[in-house]
């Protein structure tokens, strides 16, 4: 009876077991298949740098840089921007004769973690007033030698769609400026005039968002920003604090990954995440180019005559003792067009030219540097259109950008300027 009786205990309690592990198991089933990131469609190119799950912010990673090669700089660019006492000038004006004489123009730092310069006695020395500047720009001046911020999120796949040859070869690279918390901006884009694939004349386009991170005291953004980035795959992040004046680092870093991962791309796209592109518009001027010229882009709307401003409450105040002179003629930020045959020389000569805090001054000044014109287009209204237009849908169905509209404002413009009812 005893024997029955331990039969029986041991049956009972392998049969709990049996039990508990099978609903165990139903409902470790049940949770998996709750909405998550790894339930969307998933980019294959992208890589979210995480070996923590517990961790919101992803493990950077440093990679190498492309190559950098000789560059002779223009005339024009030492007639445009005289040798003077202002720090920047006389930053330039050392890189020129150390490029003179064949050495390297640029002191390398690629340990990100130690290229700021924190002895502000060196800076005190060589800008009398430094401590008069305002703390973003004096934030700049320390960081102004570092270029190798690590990457957070990337889509190093991004422009290969099975070969890169023919029909898959990227012909419109958008690279478009936002910050973490513009989700709705950067989603508005997508679907609209950001929407990637083939277009007619199977020309094809990418899209990729520019990051860095988000202020100290903001919202930990970093969950939501790895779920966009594998749902969307565009995100392109890198651990540097979003500011204004940290916009040339952005695209400086955005050259160094179209070199890398999109080097054969025809056309880059620079835009901010609140202007309105008429993509087919745009895609038909870059047809209409003749070979020579398309090799030559670099196309906006241009501001020929400007000067610094000098009003320490201006966003845009560049002191007198850190620059002095007039600006070159760029294409203004909002949005501009230039070719994929200038990118390595534009890296290159980024080098040579020190950073500046106003990043479209910046590459006009680098396409100064090597005698590269911007072209005037007036397809490119950076400061938009005249108040009573604003709502004329046959006006901006002419227009290849527009600055700026809304995300609610985008979708609207987006759905009158293609609709069969549209007569102009």
């Amino acid at each position: 009876m005893r024997r029955i009786q331990t039969f029986g205990a041991m049956v009972l309690l392998i049969s709990l077991f049996l039990i508990f592990f099978y609903s165990t198991l139903h409902l470790e089933t049940t949770y998996s298949h709750k909405a998550g990131p790894e339930d969307l469609p998933k980019h294959p190119s992208v890589q979210v740098q995480a070996s923590d799950v517990k961790t919101s912010k992803p493990e950077s990673v440093t990679e190498p840089q492309p190559v950098v090669y000789n560059v002779s700089i223009s005339d024009g660019l030492r007639q445009t921007i005289s040798q003077n006492g202002a720090y920047w000038n006389r930053l330039l004006y050392s890189a020129l004769r150390n490029l003179d004489k064949g050495e390297s123009a640029y002191k390398e730092h690629s340990d990100w973690s130690r290229c700021r310069e924190t002895n502000l006695d060196v800076l005190q020395t060589n800008v009398h007033d430094f401590i008069s500047y305002p703390v973003l720009f004096q934030d700049f001046l320390q960081g102004m030698n570092c270029r190798t911020p690590p990457v957070l999120i990337n889509q190093p796949k991004k422009c290969i769609s099975g070969k890169e040859t023919g029909d898959n070869r990227t012909v419109l690279l958008l690279a478009i400026k936002s910050t973490p918390g513009n989700f709705e901006r950067r989603q508005a884009v997508r679907e609209t005039w950001g929407r990637e694939g083939k277009y007619p004349s199977a020309l094809r386009v990418h899209t990729v968002f520019l990051l860095g991170t988000s202020p100290q005291d903001d919202p930990d953004l970093g969950p939501l920003l790895s779920f966009e980035a594998r749902h969307y795959g565009d995100i392109l992040q890198w651990d540097f604090h979003e500011s204004l004046l940290n916009l040339t680092l952005k695209m400086n870093m955005f050259l160094q990954w179209t070199l890398k991962y999109c080097p054969r791309v025809a056309f880059v796209f620079s835009g901010d995440d609140d202007v309105f592109v008429n993509t087919p518009a745009l895609l038909s001027y870059l047809q209409s180019l003749e070979p020579a010229k398309a090799s030559q882009l670099y196309v906006g709307h241009i501001i020929s005559t400007a000067n610094p401003l000098r009003d320490p409450k201006s966003k845009y105040y560049i002191p007198l003792s850190f620059y002095d002179g007039p600006y070159p003629a760029y294409a203004g930020g909002g949005g501009f067009l230039i070719s994929g045959a200038l990118l390595q020389t534009l890296y290159s000569v980024s080098h040579v030219i020190p950073f500046f805090p106003i990043d479209d001054v910046y590459i006009g000044m680098c396409f100064k540097a090597v005698g590269v014109s911007p072209e005037a287009h007036a397809g490119f209204q950076t400061f938009d259109v005249k108040e009573q237009d604003r709502e004329n849908l046959c006006i901006h169905k002419d227009l290849i950008l527009i600055h700026q509209r809304s995300p609610q404002q985008m979708k609207k413009l987006w759905r009158g300027i293609h609709s069969p009812l549209l007569t102009c």
